[in-house]
Order: structure tokens, then C-alpha cells, then sequence
């Protein structure tokens, strides 16, 4: 394969507590996919969704409860939910259906941003909350035996109660509940107990943390119930950053994530009419110092998702940090550009619609679902017509090829461990082996592409 230029980006690899009931947990999420769902999948009648309507249990746990359900245990990705659109009205609620055997009242906007904070945040802390749960149940068996749905609305209350500042009679009222219904009484009662000691223990600002005393392992241990890492990032940061420095990093992996949107100018849209609709829809955002077509949001995304910019292709959201890459690459009409990994395609979108109609992007990518995701996408943002996705595996691909381009991107995959503020699940699918598997896939991937 003839390639005039290579443009190579694989990204950089950043060189006691109730821990033996939370390992136990941690195992269990390490499990492979699992239905969530015993019942089978049909068309609900409007007769029988007003016979399982449920209007006393609150839309927005009964949700959270379902999607996190579903992300630990059914491969779905906390950030697709939440950005593709898909994780509203109907769809949403019949998630809850099937898993749960009821339906709630509709949800609103102010529910779908609920869902989409409780979801992101009760993930992000879920080692510190596990940490709570289980000295609260002062039985390390009760807590590492618990049944997922009920670990789940355990952890929403205290979420709620402790990151949220929600009003503790809400929280424990409509979480016990969810728990009732969803499971039965006795489950109620058991979290009717917990949070109230929880509340108590707030109230009295004595919620128990570990001491950051002894040997490293054991103040990694502290320090990872702490910011709610796994130990094996918190002692692998302390080694290479120092212990300051790694606390900074879990602080800002912590914080709320921000946006961008890039206007899809293929469609016509500009970023000033980007912008007069995020005024429309009252959205705070700003101005990208570096790109022409990008706004950074830090709320109010689920606005911009329910109005319908994303599913119209009028934007798509995208990182700038993605768009620099096309920068450098700097797509002109008329060229053959090979995208090498280029699932989920945002940047190859990107370059497709820098070249006006006229050249091709190779998308190649040895994922085929994630390929024809791309292809639908294409197709949204009108730049289908220069876009052609090859399914195959990058490193046996290039050996056979006669395919010819002026340029190549490799945008290697990586750990992730920058993105832990966007990715709130991606800590706890990491393990310290990927590493050096990571490394030598990426050294492959580049002799590829080089060929």
C-alpha cells in the first residue's frame, strides 16, 4: 500500500477499608455479559403498558437503576447512552419494562438529566459508595451477597444523598420505594435502614473514610476508596507522578465532564448557527480558541440531544482534542485518505466533510457493528459519497493491499485513562495487563501502517 504521508497518533501511556467485600463486588462486574432480563422482548399493547403502569415509583431512579444495570452487566457504554440520543421516552422506558416488569410516568427533561448526572456520577463514585454501603450493613457477607438491582438502588440513594445534596426524605422515601416494587418488601425495609443511617451519619458530618496512613499499598488502598480509582491506577500514578500529583489527576477524573459540538458544515451549519440554537435552547457554551467549527459545552448536552441537533446530523459532539488530529492531517478535496482505526468515526466524519464532495476516506476497522454505525452516521451527516469502510484487521490488511492515498491516520486504541472524566465506566473495565497488551498492539498497528 502506496501511503505519501503518515500521520501517527497513538496515544501516550501514563507511565484499611471494607476491601475484601469490595473485591468481591469488583469480581462480579469483571463477569462476561449477562442478560439482565429473563422476559422476552415483544411489543407491549397500549392495554397491557396501562395494566403494568406504576405512577408512584419515581421515572428517574427506576431508569438509573435500569441503565446502570445494563452497564455493568450489559456491555452497554455509560457514554453512548447519554450521547447517542437513544436514552429517551419510549426506548428508555421499555428498558424499564422488561427489566423490572413495570412502567413509570413519562419522563421529562428535568428526569433525563437527572438519569444522565445519577448515572454518570453514581459510576464515577462507585468504589466510595461500595465503601459506605458496606460498613452501613456491618456485614461483609450481606453487602458482597447483595443482589445487583438492589446494590444499584442502594447506591442512587446514596449518591443522591451524599455527591447530590438531595433532600433525604426524598431519597430515602422514593428509593425504599423502587426497592418495594421492584423487588419486594422486605428489600424496601432493608434500604429504608441503610439510608436513614446514612443520613444521620451526613448530618453529624461523620461519614467514615479510611485513614491515609501505613506502607504505599495500604495508603493506595485508602487513597482509591478516596477518589473511587482502582488500586492499581492509584499505585501506578503515585509511582510516576508522585502521590500530589496522582490525587490531582483522580480530582479532575472526578469533576464534570465538558463537550464539544462541531457544526456539520456539509449539512450547511455553521458554528454561528450552532450557536443561535444553543441560545434557543438556553445552553451555556463558549467559543473554541482552536477550531472554527467547535463550541465547548459543559452542560445542558441532554438539551441539545432532546431538540434534536444530534439525531438530524446538524453536529455532532466530538472532543477538540479529535479535531486537532484532523487538523494536522488536513484533509484537501481530492485526496485518498486511509483512516486505519477508524471506529467510532468521528474523525473520520470530520475529514469526510472537509473534502467537499470530492476524494475518499478509507475507514478501516476490525470492528463490523461499530463499522455500520459509521456508515448509518454517514449517511445523517451527507458525507456517505466519499466515505468507504473496509472491515478487516489493520496488520494483515496492509501486507495484501493495493489500495493508493496521499494520506494516513492512525489513531491507535488506547487505555483511555485520559478520558476518565468522560468515560466514568472505562476505570472499572481497565485491568493493569492491558497495558503491555496495549503497547504491543499499538507497535504492530504502526508497522501497518507504515507499509
Amino acid at each position: 500500500m502506496s501511503m505519501a504521508q503518515a500521520v501517527s497518533l497513538p496515544r501516550i501511556l501514563v507511565s484499611t477499608d471494607a476491601s475484601k467485600a469490595l473485591s468481591k463486588q469488583a469480581a462480579s462486574t469483571r463477569k462476561p455479559r449477562t442478560s439482565i432480563s429473563t422476559k422476552k422482548r415483544a411489543k407491549v399493547s397500549p392495554s397491557r403498558r396501562t395494566q403494568n403502569l406504576n405512577l408512584e415509583v419515581s421515572p428517574h431512579r427506576a431508569v438509573s437503576a435500569v441503565r446502570l444495570m445494563r452497564i455493568q452487566f450489559g456491555g452497554a457504554f455509560a457514554d453512548l447512552l447519554n450521547k447517542k440520543g437513544k436514552g429517551s421516552g419510549d426506548n428508555e422506558m421499555g428498558y424499564v419494562e422488561r427489566t423490572l416488569g413495570f412502567r413509570t410516568k413519562d419522563l421529562d427533561d428535568r428526569d433525563l438529566r437527572l438519569v444522565t448526572d445519577i448515572v454518570g456520577g453514581t459510576i464515577r463514585w462507585r468504589r466510595y459508595l461500595d465503601h459506605l454501603i458496606c460498613l452501613l450493613c456491618h456485614d461483609e457477607k450481606t453487602f458482597s451477597s447483595m443482589e445487583p438491582l438492589l446494590l444499584q438502588i442502594l447506591r442512587i440513594g446514596f449518591y443522591e444523598i451524599v455527591k447530590l445534596d438531595m433532600p433525604p426524605y426524598a431519597v430515602v422515601d422514593e428509593n425504599v420505594r423502587l426497592a418495594k416494587v421492584a423487588l419486594r418488601p422486605g428489600a424496601g425495609n432493608l434500604v429504608n435502614g441503610i439510608l436513614r443511617k446514612l443520613v444521620l451519619l451526613k448530618d453529624n458530618n461523620s461519614l467514615p473514610l479510611p485513614k491515609l496512613e501505613g506502607n504505599d499499598r495500604a495508603q493506595a488502598r485508602a487513597l482509591a476508596t478516596i477518589y473511587s480509582h482502582p488500586v492499581w491506577m492509584v499505585r501506578r500514578w503515585t509511582k510516576y507522578l508522585g502521590q500530589e500529583e496522582a490525587i490531582k489527576l483522580m480530582v479532575w477524573n472526578n469533576s464534570d465532564p465538558s463537550f464539544s459540538l462541531r457544526a456539520n458544515s456539509r449539512k450547511g451549519v455553521t458554528r454561528a448557527d450552532l450557536v443561535m440554537q444553543l441560545n434557543l435552547l438556553k445552553v451555556p457554551h463558549e467559543l473554541s480558541l482552536h477550531l472554527d467549527e467547535f463550541i465547548r459545552v459543559k452542560t445542558g448536552l441532554q438539551n441539545v440531544i432532546q431538540a434534536g441537533l444530534l439525531k438530524e446530523g446538524l453536529c455532532a459532539v466530538q472532543d477538540e482534542s479529535a479535531g486537532l488530529v484532523v487538523a494536522v492531517v488536513d484533509p484537501q478535496p481530492g485526496q485518498s485518505i486511509v483512516d486505519c482505526c477508524a471506529a467510532p468515526g468521528g474523525k473520520t466524519l470530520y475529514m469526510a466533510s472537509c473534502l467537499s464532495g470530492q476524494g475518499l476516506v478509507y475507514a478501516i476497522d476490525i470492528n463490523k457493528g461499530r463499522l455500520r454505525i459509521l456508515n448509518e452516521t454517514a449517511k445523517l451527516h451527507q458525507v456517505n459519497s466519499v466515505i468507504r469502510t473496509i472491515h478487516a484487521d489493520l496488520r494483515t490488511f496492509a501486507d495484501n493491499s493495493t489500495v493508493k492515498c496521499d494520506k494516513v491516520l492512525l489513531d491507535a486504541p488506547c487505555s483511555g485513562l485520559g478520558v476518565l472524566s468522560k468515560r466514568a465506566d472505562l476505570r472499572w473495565n481497565r485491568r493493569l495487563e492491558d497495558m503491555e497488551e496495549l503497547k504491543i498492539l499499538q507497535d504492530e498497528l504502526l508497522d501497518a501502517a507504515s507499509l
